[in-house]
């Protein structure tokens, strides 16, 4: 555990076990010692999510420091996978500490045993077992030193999960309590050298800017100094500003998009169909802004960039090209989900300011779609954030819950009634655990309504409804009673009273929308 934390962990969500019992003991000792914080969790799963938030909390915060996860052997490894998935493709540091069998009960058929090495495969930046009394030495700290430098990115610029699996004899319990002693002293891997930043960026007089997930605030300065539209995403961090645009999905599907001469990406855009046919299509030059490894290039067609240190305006320049735009996106007349999510972004925007503001995650499918339609831009970006690695609805309320622990300020997330099933103990809270301030916002229209959009919506109704839609029979009030939490079932009308009330707690609250 020294080891662990003079690499700079703070944070660590534990599943108890036996196997991992070893390090139970120590994460007790040193959270005693005011080393770190430990989070109790019994569903590996969520746990796994969780700890996700955490890194994303830390990432929000600056420093990339990744929390890490502690299991168990057997299934519980299995089941920390989606978790390791999302991170990977996020690019989110993640450290998961699994718990084994000795080497020599491997390929033995004895309990609980399965080969658990390099067990998530290719989604793991780096995986090692350490074997069962392996010294405490600086071989484990060197081994810990790069399995923290490979999770936080600071060489590759490539962050994500690294896996160390840790065998353990018996006997699993210590012969007297672990005392830490002093905090140890910090050993991470610091890297100097040059930074991105010093190319320049010439610009035609029509182009856009595409800001997908994660892009960050600097989409919007260079769309600014363009000129040009602004495409964001809403966790794109760049939703802000004159130059945003907030239905382009329907002006790209005009003919406007024809007349786009270059497309600048920022960030993971995975929203839109229409955005997708813009950077696969043949008429516009791609140009992708990235500082990292892994850059987002359907096509294979675009060219790639750092950052840059200036940028470079067409002269002429052309004002009716933002005008244009401008003029294009009326909007439609939004009502039921697409109004809920509009009134809850347009709260988020209001409070950007504020440190104790809550940050927004939005779930999956037809909800960030809402509000990626509908969400008008304010001066400033709310804290937004989705998992959007892989685009699932796995974890979304447990992402919420380490976002909360790891920011310290009331998080609200807002899901699809299916989501919400999906990680319906997302919430689940020990008697001994703090409680978190996490609101979830379930929009109920009874079922996967993002199919009725897409083409399976010409489907037979009883195959539309049973195969895609799956609404579920669940009394989202009754959930609340059984996890603790508060409850509150309004329509979309009501919500303005649920939006300016501060968050304390767990709570859910029932948005009740027509069926599709």
């Amino acid at each position: 555990m020294r080891a662990l934390v003079a690499q700079g962990l703070r944070d660590v969500v534990y599943c108890p076990g036996s196997r991992d019992a070893p390090l139970g003991y120590a994460l007790a000792a040193a959270e005693e010692a005011g080393w770190l914080r430990v989070h109790v969790r019994i569903d590996e799963r969520s746990a796994g999510f969780m700890a996700l938030g955490l890194s994303r909390a830390s990432v929000l915060a600056g420093d990339g420091v990744p929390a890490a996860v502690v299991t168990t052997s057997g299934t519980a490894v299995a089941n920390l996978h989606p978790a390791v998935l999302e991170a990977d493709a996020s690019g989110i540091p993640l450290l998961v500490l699994t718990s084994d069998r000795p080497h020599e009960m491997w390929h033995t058929g004895a309990n609980q045993t399965t080969l658990q090495s390099n067990i998530y495969g290719r989604a793991a930046r780096f995986s090692a077992t350490i074997p069962a009394e392996y010294p405490a030495d600086s071989r484990l700290e060197g081994l810990v030193g790069r399995a923290f430098a490979t999770a936080s990115g600071v060489i590759t610029r490539d962050p994500g999960p690294v896996h160390l699996d840790v065998c353990f004899r018996d006997p699993l319990v210590p012969v007297e309590h672990p005392a830490p002693g002093p905090r140890p002293e910090p050993t991470g891997i610091h890297v100097s050298g040059g930074t991105p930043g010093d190319g320049t960026l010439s610009l035609p007089a029509r182009g856009v800017v595409v800001a997908g997930d994660a892009a960050g605030p600097l989409a919007a300065r260079i769309a600014e100094t363009a000129g040009w539209p602004l495409l964001a995403e809403p966790t794109s961090g760049a939703r802000s500003g004159p130059n945003a645009i907030t239905d382009y999905q329907t002006i790209l599907g005009a003919g406007l998009a024809d007349e786009i001469g270059t497309v600048l990406v920022l960030g993971h855009p995975t929203l839109s169909r229409p955005v997708s046919r813009l950077l696969t299509g043949a008429s516009a030059d791609i140009v992708v802004i990235t500082d990292s490894p892994r850059w987002a290039d359907v096509a294979g067609r675009a060219s790639i960039m750092t950052p840059p240190g200036e940028v470079v305006c067409p002269e002429p320049r052309d004002p009716s090209w933002l005008r244009r735009w401008k003029d294009a996106d009326r909007g439609g007349g939004a009502d039921g989900k697409d109004r809920a999510c509009a009134m809850i972004w347009e709260d988020a925007c209001r409070g950007a300011d504020g440190p104790q503001a809550p940050v927004l995650v939005i779930g999956a499918s037809a909800v960030i779609r809402s509000f990626d339609r509908f969400a008008r831009a304010g001066d400033r970006a709310p804290i937004a954030v989705a998992n959007r690695g892989l685009a699932g609805i796995d974890g979304t309320v447990s992402t919420a819950v380490g976002l909360a622990a790891g920011l310290r300020r009331p998080v609200r997330v807002v899901v699809g009634d299916v989501t919400a099933a999906h990680d319906a103990t997302g919430l689940l809270t020990g008697r001994c655990e703090s409680e978190p301030d996490v609101q979830v916002i379930v929009l109920n229209d009874a079922g996967g309504a993002i199919f009725g959009g897409l083409e399976h919506a010409s489907a037979p109704r009883p195959v539309l409804e049973r195969f895609f839609l799956t609404p579920q029979i669940l009394d989202l009030e009754d959930l609340a009673g059984a996890l603790g939490a508060a409850f509150q079932r309004v329509d979309a009308n009501g919500l303005d009273a649920v939006l300016g009330a501060p968050i304390r707690g767990r709570s859910i609250i029932e948005v009740t929308l027509p069926a599709l």
